[in-house]
């Protein structure tokens, strides 16, 4: 067996065993956000209700499940899901633009999201749609329609070029965030829930909400999974991608509304929560190196832990105040992204 070989052999048992570090530590920060609150309830305590609810009855206060099941389940949940599809969405819009400072709202998604909470919250507007909540359904709507519109302007003919995508991801954000801006102005009585839903956060999540963003995320998140060796290609160029048998156009589309779409779906129940898409993809590479076919999982995984280990600090650190998760990533996230871009200083210069 020759040296490359066995390095080969190598970065795959690394990869493995990252992804299943991953997977171990996802679980336990998973049980342990449970049992933290302003009720002490210990881990094994919180284990033993969630197999007992699986498998069979296990004895508990009427509180303590009260507590678990319909006030701390649906905010984990929310948040290990929205960590997942933003950091995975991440990993999909920097491999496609090939630009290590994308992220999940660069075409405008965060913005119509935010058109269609803040329309929900300042004017009233209503679905009417059972069992799902008007502002996470609004935003949906709204996140949907922008990424829509974008994609139609960007395009000429059957191509959509990076670059007019880009331009046009930005032209559209500033436009709808000046009518936010404006909702905001005539928001009355109603500004402190909309600035709160603009923060980012998850103390008003019900299990409801999660019919919203489950499927669109899973959906997502698979489906770039299965791109993952076309991603790997592109990252040699859109030229090379075409001479190894990539159907770039297709692939950057598939990728792009994908992407897009788990994007929506956890912005419509988290509000904008920054930087996880921008910083886990790039973490999570130094861990287990830019092989797509292994970071989009870790990537999936780590976001996870990262919006579950921010919620719970944010929920206990200035208890009984809770602080809304955007802000404890922004805090965390800003000097990385400080970080990157003196990283990346020389590449800018002309």
């Amino acid at each position: 067996m020759t040296a490359q070989q066995n390095q080969v052999i190598r970065g795959r048992l690394r990869s493995r065993s990252a992804l299943l570090t991953l997977l171990v530590a996802s679980v336990a920060v998973f049980i342990i956000s449970l049992s933290i609150g302003p009720t002490k309830i210990s881990p094994d305590e919180v284990l033993r209700l969630l197999v007992g609810r699986l498998f069979g009855s296990y004895p508990a206060s009427e509180s303590t499940e009260l507590i678990i099941f319909q006030i701390r389940l649906p905010r984990v949940i929310a948040g290990a899901a929205v960590g997942a599809s933003l950091s995975v969405a991440g990993v999909a819009f920097q491999g496609v633009f090939r630009n290590s400072m994308a992220d999940p709202y660069v075409l405008g998604v965060s913005s119509g999201a935010a058109i269609g909470a803040a329309l929900s919250i300042v004017i009233g507007a209503r679905i009417g749609v059972p069992l799902l909540g008007d502002i996470p359904l609004l935003a949906f709507i709204g996140a949907l329609l922008t990424i829509l519109t974008v994609y139609n302007v960007a395009r000429v003919g059957s191509r959509v070029p990076v670059t007019n995508l880009l331009l046009s991801g930005i032209a559209f954000s500033i436009f709808l965030s000046a009518v936010v801006a404006l909702l905001e102005v005539f928001a009355g009585s109603e500004l402190h829930a909309l600035v709160f839903w603009m923060i980012g956060g998850f103390s008003y999540v019900e299990l409801r909400d999660l019919l919203i963003i489950m499927p669109f995320a899973a959906l997502g998140i698979g489906i770039i999974y299965l791109y993952s060796r076309d991603l790997n290609i592109l990252q040699l160029g859109e030229e090379e991608a075409r001479h190894l048998g990539v159907e770039t156009e297709k692939t950057k589309k598939i990728l792009i509304v994908v992407g897009s779409l788990a994007t929506a779906s956890a912005v419509s129940i988290s509000g904008i929560i920054g930087f996880v898409g921008l910083v886990i993809p790039h973490i999570t590479r130094l861990i287990v190196g830019p092989d797509h076919r292994t970071l989009t999982p870790a990537s999936m995984l780590f976001g996870a832990i990262f919006i579950m280990l921010c919620d719970s600090f944010g929920r206990t650190v200035l208890a009984p105040i809770d602080l809304p998760v955007g802000i404890v990533t922004a805090l965390s996230g800003g000097p990385f992204f400080i970080y990157l871009l003196r990283k990346k200083k020389g590449s800018y210069e002309t």
